[in-house]
């Protein structure tokens, strides 16, 4: 399948999806939301799917600049028209779905400037990698907008409510190195590094049960609202689930064989 607002390739086991307008810092529209659809049903189905994800942009001045505003343009006079609650649920929100309920491990490498709905977007991911020289902007307040692509979800329980807030109400810029120490980014690498790290750690991630990663998501995900006996007893009801599984008993035999499992998800 050929696409115009984004590029798609395999690498091994490993597809990679990047954002490409360049000249629009990577800004989205609703081209770059049915591209970026068809291309994770593309690296989700067929006889030779995908077993991991990375989304990226391309050049190196922004992973994704959010919302390309200048395809919302309002109205020269009188109040807006366009109901954006409605595009949220078309577009954004359905993506932001998609992407945490994919069935594989998704990396973010964050190659420049994440700003408004791409903070999102790259929130959307498991884990974030980023650039040096990438910065993070929570930008909505700036164009008279509550945070949104989940990023009112994610982002408080990642670096708790007042880091949250401040980044939201003044849109300051926050550097990698800083949202690495926040916890919001798990690796910061020279720019010219970014890539292939990218792509070393999803090819390891690629290696894992894929049943196992489904439901450590799921666990983790759980944990942040369930208190500690719903937590203790959905770790039960996994463990027994994946306990009966090949993959564990694989995992097993080759840990005492002192060799590399081979998991097939069953």
């Amino acid at each position: 399948m050929s696409f115009e607002t984004i590029t798609l390739e395999r690498i091994g086991d490993v597809a990679r999806l990047s954002i490409d307008r360049p000249e629009k810092r990577n800004a989205v529209n609703e081209q770059v939301h049915q591209e970026m659809r068809a291309a994770v049903a593309e690296v989700t189905g067929g006889d030779n799917p995908a077993k991991a994800l990375i989304l990226t942009g391309t050049g190196d001045r922004a992973f994704c600049s959010g919302q390309d505003l200048s395809a919302r343009m309002p109205p020269e006079s009188g109040p807006p028209t366009r109901d954006l609650g409605a595009g949220l649920e078309i577009y954004y929100n359905a993506l932001i779905r998609r992407l945490r309920q994919i069935e594989m491990p998704v990396v973010i490498a964050l190659n420049g400037v994440a700003a408004g709905a791409g903070v999102g977007v790259a929130l959307a991911g498991d884990i974030i990698l980023a650039a040096r020289s990438a910065k993070i902007v929570v930008s909505f307040c700036r164009v008279g907008l509550i945070p949104d692509a989940g990023v009112t979800h994610h982002l408080p329980r990642l670096i708790g409510e007042n880091r949250a807030l401040a980044l939201a109400l003044t849109a300051d810029p926050l550097d990698a190195e800083t949202a690495e120490k926040w916890g919001l980014v798990w690796k910061v690498y020279d720019d010219d590094r970014l890539q292939d790290e990218a792509v070393a750690l999803a090819s390891k991630l690629a290696k894992l049960s894929p049943r196992v990663v489904q439901r450590t998501r799921r666990a983790m995900r759980a944990a942040m609202s369930n208190d500690l006996d719903t937590q203790l007893a959905l770790e039960r009801d996994i463990q027994r689930e994946v306990g009966f599984g090949n993959d564990y008993a694989e995992g097993v035999r080759a840990f005492l064989e002192k060799r590399e499992p081979q998991f097939t998800g069953t």
